[in-house]
This record gives C-alpha cells, sequence and structure tokens, in this order.
C-alpha cells in the first residue's frame, strides 16, 4: 500500500506518551470477528480425546466464531509433528469446509527458517486451514527491517495470513513488536492481521491507533484475556478463553453490535472468569480450561498435556464460582 501520503503516527519517535495519546473512541454497533483458540482434550489414559474435540471445533462453528487449532491452548509447543497433522485432520472433518486458523510452528525443526515456515503453510493450507505464523527463538535479536523482510518472504503469494506477537509469560519464543516492526507489519499485503498478546492494553491502544490511521482493514485480533473489553475500541479477538464458553462469547459480541446494555454484565462475568484463569503462572491456563469444559461436562476429563503446567487442587471452586456467575 503506497504510505507516501499518510500521515505518520505522532506517538511513534520516543518522547512520553500521555493518557490523551491513547484515548479512542470506544466503538458501539461494531460487528466483532471472534475466533476461539480450541482447547485440546485428553482421554482418562491420556490419548486426544478425538469425538470431543470435534465436537467443540463444532461448538465454536454454531456460536459464530472462528476456531483457531494447533494453538498454545492446543499445547502446539509440545506436540508431535504426528500429533500435530491429527489434530488438522480432526478441524478438517469439523469444518466441512468452513474457514479455520491453524498455527504454523516452527521451533525444535532443522532448516531454513523461510522454508520450514513455507512447509508449515503447505500443510495447512491442503487440509484447509488458514496459517498465523507463531514466532520462532530464531526472530529474536534481528532489526525491524530485517525481521518484517523475514516475514515478507514468509508470506509472499499467500491468500491470507495472520501474524502473532506473543508474550513471553506464555512462551520463550514469543516476542513483543517494536512499533517500527508492527508499521512495516502493515505494508505486508498477504497478512491480514495480527494477534497481539502482551497482555498489555497501552500496547495494544497504541497498535489500534496505527492501524486505524495506516492500513483500517487490518485485523487487531486481541489476545489480552485480562482485558477482553478491547474490543470496545476496535479489537476483535483470538482468545483462549472464548474457548471455555464459545456461546457466551457469540452473546457479549451481540449484545455490543445491538447496543445492549445487558452487555456489560455478561462482559464483567467473562472478564471474572478471565482474571481466574489467566492468573499467574499464565501457561497453566490450560488446565483452567480444561477444569471448567470438565465441570460443563463437555470434556471427558481435566486432564492436560502431561508437560503443561496445573492449577491447585481448589481450582474446580473457584471455577464452579466463575461457571455460577455465568448462569451455565
Amino acid at each position: 500500500m503506497g504510505r507516501a501520503s499518510l500521515a505518520r503516527c505522532p506517538i511513534i519517535g520516543g518522547g512520553p506518551v500521555t493518557i490523551s495519546d491513547l484515548i479512542l473512541q470506544k466503538q458501539p454497533g461494531r460487528s466483532i470477528t471472534g475466533m476461539a483458540a480450541a482447547l485440546l482434550p485428553f482421554e482418562a489414559d491420556g490419548s486426544i480425546a478425538e469425538t470431543t474435540y470435534v465436537q467443540q471445533l463444532e461448538e465454536i462453528f454454531e456460536a459464530g466464531l472462528t476456531p483457531a487449532v494447533n494453538m498454545d491452548t492446543g499445547y502446539v509447543n509440545l506436540l508431535t509433528e504426528d500429533e500435530k497433522i491429527a489434530v488438522l485432520k480432526l478441524a478438517q472433518a469439523a469444518a466441512k469446509g468452513r474457514m479455520f486458523v491453524a498455527g504454523a510452528y516452527i521451533e525444535r525443526q532443522e532448516g531454513g527458517t523461510v522454508a520450514l515456515y513455507r512447509k508449515q503453510i503447505e500443510t495447512l493450507a491442503s487440509y484447509g486451514g488458514t496459517p498465523i505464523i507463531f514466532q520462532s527463538i530464531r526472530m529474536h535479536g534481528l532489526s525491524p527491517f530485517e525481521l518484517a523482510g523475514l516475514y515478507s518472504e514468509i508470506c509472499a503469494g499467500c491468500e491470507m495470513v495472520y501474524g502473532f506477537e506473543l508474550g513471553r509469560m506464555f512462551a520463550p519464543n514469543g516476542d513483543i513488536w517494536s512499533e517500527e516492526v508492527f508499521e512495516r507489519i502493515l505494508d505486508i499485503p498477504e497478512m491480514k492481521g495480527a494477534k497481539h498478546s502482551s497482555l498489555d492494553r497501552v500496547v495494544e491502544l497504541r497498535r489500534l491507533e496505527m492501524r486505524n490511521r495506516l492500513r483500517p482493514e487490518f485485523k487487531v485480533l486481541t489476545g489480552n484475556d485480562l482485558g477482553i473489553d478491547m474490543i470496545e475500541y476496535g479489537s476483535d479477538y483470538l482468545l483462549g478463553l472464548a474457548t471455555f464458553s464459545p456461546a457466551k462469547f457469540a452473546e457479549r459480541d451481540a449484545l455490543w453490535a445491538s447496543g445492549d446494555p445487558r452487555y456489560y454484565a455478561l462482559a464483567d462475568a467473562l472478564q471474572y472468569l478471565g482474571n481466574v484463569a489467566f492468573r499467574a503462572p499464565v501457561p497453566a491456563y490450560k488446565h483452567s480450561a480444561a477444569t471448567f469444559l470438565h465441570l460443563l461436562g463437555k470434556i471427558p476429563t481435566s486432564k492436560t498435556h502431561p508437560m503443561s503446567a496445573e492449577r491447585p487442587v481448589w481450582e474446580r471452586e473457584i471455577l464452579l464460582n466463575c461457571r455460577m456467575r455465568l448462569g451455565l
């Protein structure tokens, strides 16, 4: 996109940032694009609960959200390549031609960075998945020019790709882009949006301010499970929290779009759940998700991947209160 005629962001170049720099107009009545990062459930013997997983994905579709598979919520960093392919097959079966997002993840693989990502993208496409590019430790330390150039090579010729900036409280391979990198990312036409998981609403507000002026159609997909009201300011979302109850998220989105004041009570109840589930240590939210979905009778056990962090034994009690507040 041509940029010569576009005004530059007044808050990019360093210098103090004030609250007035970050005030964005709320957008009631806006239709929201919602995506849910699906939890991978397990049977009592530790095998993947395949039938239940397909049912979960179908529930996400039925709610009007887009499922995202092989994400952090689906233990993509812990699965074998064969397990990731098995997940893609299940997602393809549930999707029946509908769009789903799937993680392109290359850690622990040998080879050139671009070639590895391109291979992942081709594999995802063969099962009908829209790729979202997980960051790699290989990307750490690159200059903004080098990093944006790498993404441009990875995305070249693709119909649709999503980026993903991930805070290191989630995973060591993640990184939050500088504003210069984000500005360069906006110049990649194949990149239609990016998930932002800093858990920092100030950083995300600055993303939105830049997006609004430089490429308004670019989707900022909030990954802030501790600030899900970012949708009020123009973010869409791709949330692990949305897998706890896709229907309740869809209901919240519809209330916002219609200007219904009941939005606030439901949004507060969902945020309460998010604050409980995504407390430190953050990666253990997957055990919270498994416990919650097991409480609802939606998955056979509250087991997580054996290498995933777990919550204390009293997690079930506090999540029962969250369930009650949501009326589930």
